[in-house]
């Protein structure tokens, strides 16, 4: 039995649904295939700031006030989220008042004015929120990994923008970039939890008019040349250094996204992974470390990423990286890998316990690969990898890929680092 419950409007905008019986609760969310990657070098950082102008008041409710007074008089809690491939938006509430948060919600994305003297307002708030970002390394060296990957195209770019773009946006802008790409067939609409009614009746009502119309896609990706070891270095004085190493690996749908998976999982998800085991417990060189895998639509990276002591950076490249090479020479035992399995299952299904998780599992799936895989699907999946997978995995992404370094920190000197990682 299917866990998620697909329709399609006329329009082309879908509908998942997910019922809950057991909770009290629903997440109304609508996801949109549209993020940063969707920008123009112009326009970097207008899909996180069109995010926020949503939130700044619609015909109906002209102010952010009254749009936060009538969700909190729902006891309910909103947001939104930007990524580079999706961005969302969702009202969580007691299920009783679910038509009334769809409703704020739509009213949110199809009548917000961005009236431009609450964008000049908003962007004193973005600087500060990237000023945030570029203060925290811990943060931003997921953007300047991404950026030794992808270079200067949208998937290299920060999500939250450069400080010249923002503070170039106008009225047109945004409604540029909403008219080009909030369009029905990228539009995906979910409603998770306690269900009853007729869900998708009021979902017709309040979107079922917005008109069919093709958008066209993202510009396709540009890989960059060369396969050997690549380092870059954003100086910036600290107490301590943070890296993200890493190997290009798949994307999102691809035989082995499993496979992938698991050898991240093995290399440093949990307290009991080899890079947690290596890089803390034993040498002391870190308070946090992990690796995970993450996939594009096109592209990927299985990367880790750590906060270092400056004086030991050159030994925790070191270890790193030698971890890597070790999961290409040496297949991975059999007791280590049902441990990585057993994790990776568990924490996935801790991910759904709640309408949120599930929701959101299920829109990203949709929006990016056009269907809601099934939670028994992944679950299969992680089941049918073998010892032999993950060795063919880790030869094919590790050992027939350059090692690329990401470092901030008062640190000089990439051809240093980039001997560590022949």
């Amino acid at each position: 039995m299917s866990v998620f419950e697909r329709h399609e409007l006329s329009n082309g905008l879908r509908v998942l649904t997910v019922d809950m019986p057991q909770v009290q609760s629903v997440t109304c969310m609508i996801m949109l295939a549209a993020g940063s990657r969707y920008e123009t070098a112009d326009t970097n950082g207008i899909a996180h700031f069109a995010e926020h102008m949503f939130f700044k008041g619609t015909e109906r409710r002209p102010t952010a006030q009254q749009i936060g007074m009538e969700v909190d008089s729902l006891g309910g809690e909103f947001n939104a989220f930007t990524s580079k491939e999706y961005t969302g938006y969702y009202v969580k509430c007691a299920a009783d008042y679910r038509d009334s948060a769809l409703d704020v919600l739509t009213d949110m994305l199809r009548h917000s004015k961005f009236e431009s003297e609450e964008i000049e307002r908003e962007k004193g708030v973005i600087v500060e929120e990237m000023n945030m970002y570029y203060d925290t390394p811990r943060d931003f060296i997921g953007g300047v990994y991404d950026n030794l990957l992808y270079g200067d195209q949208p998937l290299g770019w920060d999500v939250i923008g450069r400080k010249e773009t923002v503070r170039a946006a106008t009225r047109e802008t945004f409604l540029d970039y909403v008219g080009r790409w909030y369009k029905p067939v990228r539009m995906v609409v979910g409603i998770g939890g306690r269900l009853e009614g007729d869900v998708l009746g009021i979902v017709e009502r309040l979107l079922g008019d917005l008109e069919p119309q093709e958008t066209g896609a993202a510009a396709p990706l540009q890989q960059l040349n060369g396969d050997g070891p690549r380092v870059t270095i954003h100086r910036k004085e600290s107490d301590q250094a943070h890296l993200s190493l890493g190997v290009r690996s798949y994307p999102l749908v691809h035989p082995d996204r499993y496979a992938v998976q698991l050898l991240g999982t093995v290399l440093g998800t949990g307290m009991s992974s080899r890079l947690f085991t290596e890089v803390r417990e034993r040498r002391g060189l870190a308070y946090y470390v992990f690796a995970l895998n993450q996939s594009y639509t096109d592209a990927g990276s299985l990367y880790s990423q750590a906060g270092v002591d400056i004086a030991r950076c050159d030994e925790a490249v070191e270890t790193i990286a030698r971890e890597f090479r070790r999961l290409a020479e040496e297949p991975v035992p059999a007791e280590e890998l049902e441990k990585a399995r057993a994790l990776a299952k568990g924490r996935f299904v801790l991910r759904l316990e709640n309408p949120q998780g599930m929701t959101m599992f299920g829109l990203s799936r949709e929006v990016l690969e056009g269907r809601a895989v099934e939670p028994d699907e992944v679950l299969a999946g992680l089941d049918a990898v073998t010892a032999d997978d993950v060795q063919r995995v880790a030869q094919d992404v590790i050992a027939s890929n350059g090692l690329n370094l990401a470092l901030i920190g008062p640190l000089d000197d990439p051809d240093r680092f980039e001997a560590l990682l022949q």
